[in-house]
């Protein structure tokens, strides 16, 4: 086994939060190394930039690791989860791959213990997110618009995303029914930005964007940062973080692309290997002085696994609307998005509106909905679909309970010998009576919309893009993995910045949150270099 020289600070994946704390932490002139199991992608081999990207999008840039099979990746036992992970490894990780629906948590989310009587309470709160998020939302590029009331302050760096004919559709309806809607806050440049060119409308997002308008973390935060010096080595797949007598983390040992094994010496050690890789490391790391795991004394790592449980619904219209053309997000909703236990449940969901399909997934869907038969009227029926079909999902809070889990499965490796995560998770009553309520009401607005007929998959299998809770924070070292700045309770030079530190999911999209935690817990490494340790 070879071995670096030591690097200050040492960084375990490039992806949103990854990237984010490297930025930060750049200007401290440290020696900062980033290790990312996967490699850089190149937007020209993006499936966006072929007539086969449907195909490939189901295939080589599949959301789900299992399918994708790429060398940076690793097998997930998914097999006792109704809800499949989706996750992506490589430079910008998961945001490569995402819609780009980019908004923040609520006030109140912070607090459901007070207010709901559930789950607990976090250790911080909006007020000390704000400077963070507003920061995150500039490097970012985001586009949206200020001045909506869910949320107590929230400028927009560039305009909103168009509308469009479906967007124009599902305003209409919530009008009727006397709802809450907002144009999306979109991580879509709708105008040049940062040497990025704005969007046109492609309607790629999810299969990686070759026009650069997304923004992925590897055309965002790496290039600042790699020109601030930090160092990001690919293809090192870490299979354990290592201690010294003193208990403090002391590196890693990694594999290459040849899987030969590495030792990175580091003062300090940063996880960023979202809500099932951080578990997965942590329990990996087992030693004499830690049986259970690396940073486990709560043994909480790898508990409290949350998802957002999604509703899709889909509405048929007898108009044609965009298609797959434009941004996949156009606007949302948060009517039902606080606590109203007069609907069965507490907490709430978002409904984020999203356009149609492209043609190869509105036949296959179609034909498995027994909407497009074969023979002689089979293209009168994909006519009647084609550019017709559009919806939301509803993106539901997921409370934590410790029986949904992560932990290293007895048999199944990744190509290094290295034991892969299984997940065991149950989808509780509560969130099955929001779903429920989520399918009613955006039947409703689909209805009021002009659609002819509705829809919907509740919960949507493959929906696990939202990775939380598995290492939480918390002040109560026997009830949290990481202190209220990140820093581990058992190990004082170990921080994980990622979805695995949230206490609780919220109903929105988590990627805006996890990067201002990571530049959060950044900023308060910088304030306390004299004393990092104590």
């Amino acid at each position: 086994m070879s071995a670096h020289d030591p690097v200050d600070v040492l960084i375990i994946g490039a992806g949103a939060a990854g990237a984010a704390v490297a930025w930060s932490l750049a200007d401290t002139r440290m020696r900062i190394l980033c290790l990312e199991q996967g490699d850089w992608c190149n937007p020209a081999q993006y499936p966006s930039t072929g007539r086969d990207w449907e195909a490939r999008q189901l295939g080589d840039y599949s959301f789900n690791p299992n399918r994708r099979r790429a060398p940076g990746d690793y097998p997930v036992n998914e097999r006792d989860s109704p809800i499949k992970v989706a996750n992506f490894n490589g430079v910008g990780g998961g945001t490569v791959l995402y819609a780009g629906h980019f908004p923040r948590f609520h006030p109140s989310d912070f607090r459901v213990r007070t207010l709901d009587g559930v789950a607990d309470d976090w250790p911080i709160d909006y007020t000390t997110l704000d400077p963070y998020y507003a920061e995150n939302d500039r490097m970012m590029g985001i586009s949206g618009l200020a001045g909506d009331p869910a949320y107590p302050s929230c400028g927009a760096v560039m305009p909103p995303v168009p509308l469009g004919k479906a967007g124009d559709a599902f305003a209409r309806g919530l009008n009727t029914l006397g709802w809450h809607w907002w144009p999306s806050d979109s991580a879509v440049a709708t105008q040049d930005y940062d040497g990025r060119a704005r969007c046109i409308n492609l309607g790629h997002c999810v299969a990686g964007c070759a026009q650069g308008a997304k923004a992925s973390t590897d055309i965002t935060y790496w290039p600042h940062a790699i020109r601030a010096g930090v160092k990001l080595r690919t293809r090192a797949r870490v299979r354990e973080i290592t201690t010294n007598d003193a208990g403090m983390a002391s590196g890693v040992i990694y594999h290459d692309a040849e899987g030969r094994e590495h030792f990175q010496a580091a003062e300090v050690v940063i996880v960023a290997c979202n809500g099932v890789g951080t578990p997965r490391l942590l329990l990996n790391s087992r030693s004499a002085r830690f049986p259970d795991g690396l940073a486990n004394s709560s043994g909480l790592v790898g508990r409290n696994l949350m998802f957002h449980p999604y509703a899709a619904i889909h509405g048929y219209f007898d108009e044609e609307l965009d298609g797959y053309r434009g941004p996949g997000n156009c606007i949302r909703s948060q009517e039902f998005y606080e606590t109203d236990r007069a609907r069965g449940f507490v907490r709430g969901y978002t409904f984020e509106f999203t356009r149609g399909r492209g043609p190869v997934l509105t036949a296959i869907s179609g034909m498995s909905a027994g909407r497009i038969p074969w023979g002689a009227d089979h293209h009168r029926a994909y006519r009647q679909l084609f550019n017709r079909i559009a919806g939301m999902v509803a993106i539901c809070e997921d409370l934590p309970e410790e029986h949904n889990t992560v932990t290293l499965d007895p048999e199944l490796t990744d190509p290094d010998g290295i034991p892969a995560p299984k997940i065991t998770y149950r989808l509780s009553d509560n969130s099955r009576r929001m779903l429920e309520h989520a399918v009613a009401r955006g039947s409703e607005i689909l209805r009021a919309a002009g659609a002819c007929d509705v829809s919907h998959e509740a919960p949507l299998a493959l929906g696990g893009w939202h990775l939380m809770g598995t290492a939480r924070m918390g002040t109560d070292p026997s009830r949290s993995v990481v202190n209220p700045w990140g820093r581990s309770h058992d190990v004082k030079n170990l921080f994980i910045v990622d979805g695995s530190v949230f206490v609780t999911s919220a109903g929105v999209n988590p990627t805006s949150t996890i990067q201002a935690i990571a530049l959060y817990v950044a900023d308060n490494i910088k304030q306390r270099l004299a004393n990092l340790f104590d």
